[in-house]
């Protein structure tokens, strides 16, 4: 799984997702939070800036953030769930 570490990715907290701008489209990974907990519910990626490890970076943005905000958490993206699977060290989160 491809990871863009270049990609400038902003937190939206009005809309409760992070979000990466990339020629022109957004993605984005939605999350809610709740009782120090962050759930992560959907990662979309417009196909014309997919296969660039967008969500990828989104995916490892979202659990850097958990970690350091000291937020367990709780994945409903399917995503994020195979992303953890391949990304072992995230595994113990």
């Amino acid at each position: 799984m491809n990871i863009n570490r270049s990609i400038e990715i902003t937190h939206n907290t009005d809309n409760h997702q992070f979000e990466a701008k990339v020629d022109g489209h957004k993605a984005e990974l939605v999350y809610r939070l709740k009782e120090n907990k962050i759930y992560l519910m959907h990662t979309w990626v417009p196909d014309e800036i997919g296969s660039r490890g967008i969500a990828a970076a989104l995916a490892l943005h979202s659990l850097k953030y958990a970690d350091s905000n000291d937020l367990e958490i709780v994945i409903y993206c399917p995503f994020v769930k195979t992303f953890v699977k391949r990304h072992p060290d995230w595994q113990e989160m």
